[in-house]
């Protein structure tokens, strides 16, 4: 384990749902200077944002993010650790896991090439040049209810599909980009389809999403 990592305070934010988890990171990221370990799945609709940075940063990014998670159905667990012991980052820092069951990765560590310059991008802008940029999610229980949603919102606004996140429970997500008048659009028309094929967990937009949001995308 780093030094500098284990010197640091660790914090904890669990939520049931994807989309809950990663509104509340961007709203930690905007308060507080913290930076961000891993996020971790559960087994059963859960995720785990493990984040890293002072103390004092740990509480004012928790103290954000927590009440925007509950506001949302996260029902968010969160804790504190101040320097956590040796021995304890051998079960805190998880290694990199497959779950050929949902396939794809239990474990994300962030990865800032995602918000490298787009090889395919015909304007030649940087993803991370988040002025205009918005993030949509649609989070649902029931595949079903979920392709009618993105195939409903793709066709209202000219936005992209960047990526589908499985949770285990039936809970999926599908994220969307955009700039932000059409990522809004299409969340909308989205959502809207989603109570007669299954269960909308969350639909919502990130307007600007922080570097961590963006470096933790399916």
């Amino acid at each position: 384990m780093n030094s500098d990592v284990q010197n640091k305070t660790l914090g904890l934010l669990e939520t049931t749902g994807l989309t809950p988890a990663l509104v509340a990171l961007d709203a930690m990221e905007k308060a507080a200077s913290i930076s961000v370990l891993q996020a971790e799945i559960n087994d059963f609709l859960g995720i785990c944002i493990k984040i890293l940075g002072s103390t004092s940063d740990v509480e004012a990014a928790i103290a954000a993010g927590q009440p925007i998670a509950a506001q949302m159905g996260g029902e968010p667990v969160v804790d504190i650790i101040n320097r956590p012991s040796e021995e304890a980052w051998k079960a805190i820092e998880s290694a990199l896991e497959y779950n050929p069951l949902i396939q794809q990765g239990v474990v994300t560590i962030p990865s800032f090439e995602s918000i490298s310059p787009s090889d395919h991008a015909k304007d030649n802008k940087k993803v991370a040049d988040t002025t205009n940029l918005a993030l949509g999610f649609i989070e649902t229980q029931g595949f079903t209810a979920v392709f009618e949603a993105i195939d409903t919102a793709c066709k209202a606004a000219n936005v992209e599909v960047i990526g589908k996140e499985k949770l285990g429970g039936g809970y999926v997500t599908v994220v969307v980009k955009g700039d932000v008048a059409a990522v809004n659009a299409a969340v909308d028309a989205g959502q809207t389809k989603v109570a007669a094929l299954g269960n909308l967990i969350a639909a919502h937009v990130i307007p600007r999403p922080s570097k961590n949001v963006l470096a933790l995308l399916p």
